[in-house]
Parts: C-alpha cells; sequence; structure tokens
C-alpha cells in the first residue's frame, strides 16, 4: 500500500500519515521495491526455522476455544486475541516442563523428627548395600486383592468411554510378599485374612526358600502383625534366623516391594474382567512369577504370560 501510494505522486510523509505508521517505514518500503522490485516483498522469515503455528497449536487453540476464560480460571467471560495468547503461552510453557493434571495423594505424615527418620534410612541403606546370599536382605509387606476392581484410566476412541463390570459382593484375598535387594526375586504367600497368619506363614516360605542363608534380615513397616505375640512366638521358633528392621512409622515410600504392588494393581487388578476370585488370582500368581523369573515388569511379558491363565 506504501509503494502504490507513493507510485501515484504521494509523499512518503503524507503516506505514513495515512497509513498511521514511520515515515521510515515507507521510505524502506519504497528503497526495497526499487532494488528487488516485486520479489523484495516477500516474507523472508519463510526459511527461519519451523513456523510456530503448527498442526499442535492449532489443536491446543480449538481445546482452548471449546471453552470460556471462566473455564480456563481467567476472571473474564469471552476471548481477546491478548488473553488467548497468554493461555496458550501458559499451556505450551506447562507442555514443556513435562507436566501432567493428577489428583493428589493423600499421606499420613511421619511423626518422627528429621534427623532420626534420615539416620533410620541410612541404616537400613547400609544393611542393603553389605548383604550377601548368606544374609539376604529382604523388603517385606502385604497387600489387598479385591474381586471389585480397581478403576482408572484407558486409552479409549473419541466418544467412548470404558465400562467395567463390578460382581457387586466383593471377595478379598491378601498376599504377603518379600522382595530380595540384591537378586529382585519375589517370594509370597497368600491368605483369606490379614491376620499374623499370613505374615508367620511367609517366614516358615522364606526359611524354605534361603535355607542354606544364615541369617535373613527383613524391612518392614510397624503393622501390627510384624511384632503380635504368635509372631514373637514363631521367631523365637526360629532360633533367630530372622532379624527384623523396621522403618519410621508412615514411611511406605521407603519399602521398595510397594513398586511391585504398584506395578501388580496396574497390570492386573485394574479395570479387570474376572468375574471370579480364583481367576483373578491365577493372573496374580501368573504376574508375579514373571516378574520375579525376569527381575523386570516388561509390558510384552506380562501380556505373554496372562494370555496363559486366562
Amino acid at each position: 500500500m506504501a509503494v502504490a501510494a507513493v507510485g501515484r505522486g504521494a509523499s512518503c510523509h503524507a503516506v505514513a500519515r495515512a497509513l498511521e505508521c514511520a515515515t521510515s517505514t515507507v521510505v524502506s518500503a519504497v528503497r526495497r521495491y526499487r532494488e528487488g522490485g516485486r520479489q523484495a516483498f516477500r516474507d523472508r522469515r519463510e526459511s527461519n526455522g519451523r513456523p510456530k503455528v503448527d498442526e499442535r497449536f492449532r489443536e491446543r487453540l480449538v481445546r482452548v476455544l471449546e471453552g470460556t476464560p471462566e473455564d480456563w480460571g481467567w476472571c473474564r467471560p469471552t476471548w481477546i486475541r491478548e488473553l488467548l495468547c497468554q493461555e496458550l503461552a501458559r499451556r505450551r510453557t506447562l507442555a514443556l516442563l513435562g507436566t501432567r493434571l493428577k489428583a493428589a495423594k493423600p499421606i499420613v505424615e511421619c511423626p518422627w523428627p528429621g534427623w532420626k527418620r534420615r539416620r533410620r534410612l541410612h541404616e537400613l541403606r547400609c544393611l542393603e548395600a553389605y548383604g550377601s546370599s548368606r544374609e539376604p536382605v529382604l523388603h517385606v509387606d502385604e497387600v489387598d486383592i479385591h474381586l471389585n476392581p480397581k478403576v482408572g484410566r484407558d486409552w479409549c476412541m473419541p466418544g467412548h468411554r470404558r465400562v467395567v463390570v463390578t460382581p457387586g459382593n466383593n471377595q478379598k484375598r491378601y498376599l504377603a510378599g518379600a522382595l530380595n535387594v540384591r537378586t529382585g526375586r519375589l517370594t509370597w504367600v497368600e491368605e483369606r485374612s490379614k491376620a499374623s497368619a499370613l505374615f508367620i506363614q511367609l517366614l516358615w516360605r522364606l526359611a524354605s526358600v534361603y535355607r542354606r542363608s544364615r541369617r535373613i534380615h527383613l524391612v518392614l513397616d510397624n503393622a501390627a502383625v510384624h511384632s503380635s505375640r504368635k509372631t514373637r512366638k514363631v521367631l523365637a521358633q526360629l532360633a533367630g534366623r530372622f532379624v527384623l528392621h523396621f522403618l519410621p512409622p508412615y514411611y511406605p515410600q521407603g519399602n521398595r516391594i510397594e513398586r511391585v504392588w504398584l506395578d501388580l494393581h496396574a497390570n492386573v487388578a485394574r479395570n479387570h474382567r474376572c468375574r471370579t476370585m480364583d481367576r483373578l488370582m491365577a493372573r496374580v500368581h501368573a504376574y508375579l512369577a514373571a516378574r520375579s523369573a525376569q527381575r523386570s515388569a516388561s509390558p510384552s511379558l506380562r501380556r505373554a504370560d496372562l494370555r496363559r491363565t486366562a
């Protein structure tokens, strides 16, 4: 527009005033046209990297425009371009940081002072570092298995939602497991109640599995079944073969087998479609056996082994 107006005889100053721009802008445009003709007006940024408005940007913009600014936390009922830019910049920053929208996890804070908790954890780490086949170190914990499935998120096609049928009358089974921190070997037992008998059964199982070990160190939480009268009686019968090392109160993140239970729920119990407890427990045992054998939680391994139990 500036070049055309100058070509019709207007001065650069008059054109700048009419177009509401600086006179130097008009002078620069006219000079570029005289030196390079129409080709001089091509956008010289076209080879300056990848376009900012790509398909992902368009998808984010469409998703934002499906709602109002108030839906995204802004105190305004309608969109303006400035507000859209700020919202998209915020979402782009969150994406670059790899952030995810997650539900809060309620926990109970450990009542011990920080120095005491750190000292106990340091003692346990030293115990694990010097563990051997003669004196293995195992992390022990219990887990509940429910016939009513744990409901979780799953990938679905647009307009569809996964449906999980619950049996109604819930049933439970309880597992007690021990994870060898050096070899990754899993040992577990199953019971119908979460009483001292479950932990005692695990002790006898470990005494058989590690019969060549002089002493077995168990890292566990402060559950009542780990220090009950029945448990102490069995520990005395085993003639000091087991040494119990208790974690700080309400500190499950210090127990490595908790990661195994999380993977168990994610790969077997969440959104499961087993109508009977026997079939569900068959899948549970198959997963734990495969994980113990391979020392990993490979998805392909889980699929292969769980198919055999179907």
